[in-house]
């Protein structure tokens, strides 16, 4: 999948929506827990909720792993539901790995290869070497941490270096050319909103994955003014407030309600901004 087959399903759905698999156990309705793979009974009836609104998916691997072998059952098994039914559907890995390059390969292979994920998050503090085994696969992207949304990113990203530039615009311009638009995308907190207009002077034609709207604070009306090109250019994620959007049996309606909320908004901004 490339940056023209990612725009084309913005326009087809009218929606830059992602919905974040972060399922948690202690937040699920009660009464799936008596379920043989409950996490996978969940993230199932979300996805066929949602899916009419939802261009992507982003299982968080935090949510997963500490599970251990029965959390990568169940991460499988939901990667296999969503491949089969929505082939259409793109699929993030939210595992931020960044390792060197004997490792990555190692990791690449997992995530692309045997999970079958369309794109990856990773962090690029390692440099290039880390980097380059997950974009040795055609179709395949990368999604570089570039600024983020939490409290403590400051300490790092924030930095003002010697030649007047901050560390995240630093990280940004050198790994931009690592790849290319077609493989490369960048991680920007919706919290840091109007800061995109900086990150969009760096890389004005690249893909951005926005975490934050919704129950974090962050502003999709923002983050449509600061980050939108004429390919629309954005991904938005949603996690809680649309997956834990209700604790009953009625959660998954509650999930698409929450989830077309945000499709019709992004609707009006892409036709405003002339995307469709």
């Amino acid at each position: 999948m490339n940056s023209l087959d990612l725009f084309s399903n913005i326009q087809k759905k009218q929606s830059f929506l992602c919905v974040g698999l972060d399922t948690d156990l202690n937040k699920i309705p009660e009464y799936l827990l008596s379920k043989e793979d409950p996490i996978f009974e969940f993230n199932k009836r979300i996805v066929e909720a949602t899916a009419p609104y939802a261009i992507a998916y982003k299982p968080n691997l935090a949510f997963y792993e500490y599970q251990g072998s029965q959390g990568w059952i169940s991460l499988q098994r939901t990667v296999k539901y969503i491949r089969q039914n929505f082939p259409d559907i793109f699929l993030i890995a939210d595992a931020k790995r960044g390792d060197i390059g004997n490792t990555s390969k190692m990791y690449a292979k997992a995530f692309f290869q045997h999970l079958g994920f369309d794109a990856i998050t990773l962090s690029p503090y390692m440099g290039q070497d880390t980097v380059m085994p997950f974009l040795a696969y055609e179709g395949k992207w990368v999604v570089m941490l570039g600024l983020t949304s939490n409290e403590s990113a400051a300490e790092l990203q924030m930095l003002m270096l010697a030649d007047g530039h901050r560390m995240f615009e630093r990280v940004i311009e050198t790994s931009m050319h690592w790849g290319h638009e077609n493989n490369m995308m960048y991680v920007v907190g919706a919290t840091k909103a109007q800061m995109l207009a900086d990150v969009r002077k760096i890389v004005p034609h690249h893909f951005l994955l926005i975490p934050g709207v919704g129950e974090q604070g962050g502003s999709l009306e923002e983050v449509v003014e600061y980050g939108m090109n004429s390919n629309c250019g954005l991904i938005v994620n949603s996690s809680r407030g649309i997956i834990y959007a209700d604790h009953t049996q009625r959660f998954a309606e509650a999930a698409a309600n929450k989830a077309k909320e945000l499709q019709v908004e992004m609707a009006e901004h892409l036709k405003s901004r002339g995307c469709l």
